[in-house]
């Protein structure tokens, strides 16, 4: 299974940008679908989460500026980022956590990340 990413950019604070990451099959079950970023010399951190029920889980830092979304029929989830800020600048990676086929084990997938850059 394939994560493809696609959105990232340049855009100046207080822009927008939307990021979409689309999975290269139709997978049996996704449990969660959501975004982590890393910035230069730093680990890499949760941005969003999204589970199948549709609960979200957002980090502190982007409450309130950045919302997901995922369409389970087509194994798709975005991210609609506002208000954007120089701290946003990373790569962001898509993620997916789930089973291929039906008596799969649950794998955790990654994107290649899509670079993500905001200027003051």
């Amino acid at each position: 299974v394939q994560l493809v990413e696609s959105g990232g950019g340049l855009v100046q604070a207080g822009g927008s940008l939307r990021l979409s990451c689309e999975a290269s099959k139709i997978i049996f079950r996704i449990n969660v679908m959501g975004w982590f970023r890393q910035a230069p010399g730093k680990q890499r951190e949760l941005v969003a989460t999204m589970s199948a029920g549709g609960s979200t889980n957002y980090a502190d830092s982007v409450k309130g500026r950045f919302t997901i979304s995922r369409d389970n029929a087509k194994n798709t989830v975005a991210l609609q980022m506002n208000s954007l800020k120089p701290e946003d600048t990373a790569v962001y990676y898509c993620t997916l956590e789930g089973e291929e086929f039906i008596f799969s084990r649950t794998m955790e997938y990654w994107g290649q990340g899509t670079q993500v850059t905001v200027s003051s």
